[in-house]
Formats: C-alpha cells, structure tokens, sequence
C-alpha cells in the first residue's frame, strides 16, 4: 500500500472516529450563543452552541444531523476552538476554510490535529458544503448578526 493510500485510510478512521464517537455532543446549560444553520443540498442540520467569556471560546457543543463529513467537522471544530481566542477562533477558521478550498494555507501557531483528516474534502466540491457547515456557524455566532 502507497503512502498516499496508507494517509487516506488513516483519514477516513479519524473521520469516522468523530462521526461514531462525537466529541461536545450535547447542549450547554446557561447563558450562550446558539447558531442553528444547514445545508439543504446534503439535509445536514446543526445546532452549535458556544460559550465566550472574557474574550474567548470556553465552551463549545453541538447537536445535530447529517453526513459523516459535516457531524465529524463539527466534533472537530468544538475541540479545537475550546480555550482559544475569539480572534484566534475565527482565524483558523479562515485556515479551515483554505485548506477546503484547497487553497495554500498556513496553519501559523495552530496544530491542526484530527482537522488536517478532512483536507481530502477539497477533492469533492460536494462535499464542502458539508465540511464547513459548522464553521460557518461558528463564525457567525463569533461575528454578531452586526458583523455578517
């Protein structure tokens, strides 16, 4: 087996790790930004919760339905953004974004762990859509409806 299909199949492990076995699954008690989006083309649905204090992310779950690609993304993007930032947030989610689009990135300070699974998606367009979906939502809730 190629190296190239060794990373694929490790990938898609990953994938389906977070997709099985979701992490922050759930709903967050007390004050916190709700953001519902979804993706009509692909039925995936999401409901992202996140708690900001002090001008970072100290909380963040989601609750949901969808495809592997967009439930996995969204497992991955509340562990991520736990404890950064708020500018720190947004900013590797412009890298998140990127690296989808298949664009050069530079991931900077950040370890993109398990996310680095998912830069595959960039090869289906389709799919893309599905992979952002709680990225996007996660934006919009950090931005404000006065920044969109």
């Amino acid at each position: 087996m190629s190296l190239g299909n060794q990373l694929d199949t490790l990938y898609r492990q990953v994938i389906m790790d977070h997709y099985k076995n979701p992490r922050n699954r759930g709903t967050l008690e007390g004050d916190s930004l709700s953001i519902h989006m979804n993706n009509p083309t692909c039925g995936d649905r999401i409901e992202l919760q996140l708690k900001v204090e002090d001008g970072k992310v100290s909380n963040a779950k989601f609750v949901g339905e969808g495809c592997s690609i967009s439930l996995s993304s969204a497992s991955m993007m509340t562990q991520a953004v736990k404890g950064l930032e708020v500018d720190d947030a947004l900013k590797l989610s412009e890298i998140f974004s990127a690296m989808m689009l298949g664009k050069d990135y530079d991931e900077g300070d950040f370890d993109l762990g398990d996310i680095e699974a998912l830069q595959g998606v960039a090869k289906f367009p389709a799919r893309i859509k599905c992979a952002t979906l709680a990225w996007k939502a996660m934006e919009k809730g950090l931005k404000g409806p006065e920044k969109d």
